[in-house]
């Protein structure tokens, strides 16, 4: 069995910080062009060479996701594009349209494939065509039982390396093909810009009687017909693995640097401790609460999923409310206000070493070393005595009901 990969996004240079910091071992992002999350911060191309340097200081892969499905109109400034990505030192291109494939192997022939998750490859004679075609790795569809991985593992070869989702957001259509969005709002979907209709509330209203909203279920809020449960997987690594999965990776581009954080930790804690042997501890699954999130599922990895979800509501158990900027041996740290808190609550502190730690705040100052009650102001500088020492982007929050 291979040793997977522990793949996170950064959408923007906040959220790859975080994730770099919180162990992920490769990172995926986009350009302020041709990737599917149009509206996440994404990088100019002198952002993305600074990224893409500050990762592989860190020891990490960048893997830039080209994966819209272009319009012809679209097509003349993708070469550009293309040699601009391989210039600043990309590790893997993400791409999902045959033609885009063939752009890459003549403008960015160094840089390895990835065939994207929008491609929607669900058996091994798709993989092998794409791996002939010169795909280094391909990321499955999400529609997946973990036989039928394990199938096409066997059946592949073993120089293609699978990617699959192991945590985050669910499409309602295959594989995020779909042209709801399009149809009801003229937003393209597969050009980055989806409306997430599937997230909208609906009711039925009869040709004849207009203006008359009719509940689909017995909910005052309305039907959330198309909505989807959050993927969850935490607990399931090492059935990943024996399927023979080489990359795990975490949805959110669009996500919050406390999400893109916190999702990172958790996996990577859970992660090693599976390739040292250890079993599952039960811990890291409850950090899967602390930050926002829908009910969770295992997706179709199991079978049928079960994947509706009748609301639009979202959960956390915890909120971000500092970001340490640097910490002396003795716990003294400065740190950066993201939510209002007080003296005498108790908060944790999230390092990426061990579990957090649980605290009361007794001691409180602003950036002069004045003491204060409260702290007001997001993004204030503020002192405090923290009990333990911790790295610059260690995070304290405030877990729910603690």
């Amino acid at each position: 069995m291979t040793e997977p990969e522990l793949l996170a996004p950064a959408g923007d240079r906040e959220r790859l910080e975080m994730a770099l910091h919180y162990g992920a071992d490769a990172v995926y992002l986009a350009g302020k062009s041709y990737g599917l999350r149009a509206a996440a911060g994404n990088f100019d191309p002198e952002g993305m060479a600074e990224a893409i340097s500050l990762s592989h200081a860190a020891g990490a892969k960048v893997y830039v996701a080209v994966n819209t499905l272009p319009h012809e109109g679209q097509l003349a400034g993708l070469p550009e594009h293309l040699e601009r990505c391989a210039a600043a030192g990309a590790d893997g291109l993400i791409l999902a349209d045959l033609g885009v494939l063939a752009l890459a192997k003549r403008h960015a022939p160094a840089v390895p494939v990835h065939i994207s998750t929008q491609f929607g490859v669900v058996n091994s004679e798709s993989a092998r065509m794409l791996y002939e075609l010169g795909a280094k790795r391909v990321v499955l569809a999400r529609e997946l039982h973990l036989d039928e991985i394990a199938a096409i593992r066997a059946k592949t070869p073993p120089e293609l390396e699978l990617e699959a989702f192991v945590h985050g957001a669910m499409c309602v259509s295959f594989s995020g093909r779909c042209l709801l969005s399009n149809y009801l709002t003229g937003r393209d979907g597969n050009g980055g810009v989806c409306a997430q209709p599937c997230r909208w509330k609906y009711h039925l209203v009869e040709e004849k009687r207009p203006g008359q909203y009719f509940q689909l279920e017995e909910d005052a809020s309305g039907s959330y017909i198309l909505n989807s449960r959050d993927l969850c997987m935490i607990e399931h690594l090492g059935a990943l693995r024996k399927a023979g999965i080489d990359s795990f990776k975490l949805e959110g581009r669009m996500k919050s640097a406390y999400y893109a954080a916190a999702v990172t930790n958790a996996y990577r804690h859970a992660l090693d401790e599976l390739l040292e042997g250890k079993p599952f501890d039960p811990f890291w699954r409850t950090e899967c609460d602390k930050f926002s999130h829908r009910p969770y599922s295992t997706g179709f990895y199991f079978g049928q999923p079960g994947e509706h979800y009748p609301e639009g509501s979202y959960f956390f158990d915890a909120e971000i409310v500092a970001v340490v900027e640097s910490c002396g041996p003795d716990g003294e740290a400065l740190l950066t206000e993201r939510n209002r808190f007080s003296v005498g609550e108790r908060l944790e502190l999230l390092n990426r070493h061990g579990k957090p730690v649980p605290f009361p705040v007794t001691d409180l100052r602003d950036g002069e070393g004045q003491p204060i009650e409260t702290a007001r102001h997001p993004m204030m500088p503020l002192r405090m005595k923290l009990p333990a020492r911790a790295e610059r982007l260690s995070i304290l929050r405030r877990v729910k009901n603690d």
